[in-house]
């Protein structure tokens, strides 16, 4: 199963489009606070995400719970910065997809290591 990674996701729409994504793929999403939206049952059958459901979603309170409660084998983080293009990669079954917030993508430092 691949997994998707949103960290302080700050646009619920992209949010939706990815969960969306995540219940036609069967893929798990994982979500790492802050978020810049609710989640709550109430707010998500507000926005209409009538597949909210079928999405296996986990949140998190940083990156740190994120990486003690999973055993995270293959890590793949997308950025701008990446020196190898996603089309590049070969992905395996159970890798993690790391995306960083909208407006400044994965910490600097968090890249470095990793």
């Amino acid at each position: 199963m691949i997994n998707i990674v949103l960290v302080e996701p700050e646009i619920p729409m992209n949010t939706g489009n990815i969960a969306r994504t995540c219940a036609c793929t069967g893929a798990r999403l994982h979500l790492i606070r802050p978020l810049g939206f609710d989640i709550s049952e109430k707010a998500v059958r507000r926005a209409g995400l009538d597949y909210w459901h079928l999405v296996d979603v986990r949140v998190y309170d940083n990156l740190e719970d994120f990486f003690t409660k999973n055993d995270v084998r293959q890590l793949w983080c997308l950025s701008t910065k990446a020196p190898q293009c996603y089309t590049e990669a070969e992905f395996s079954e159970d890798c993690y997809l790391l995306f960083g917030k909208e407006t400044k993508g994965l910490p600097e430092d968090f890249l470095e290591a990793h």
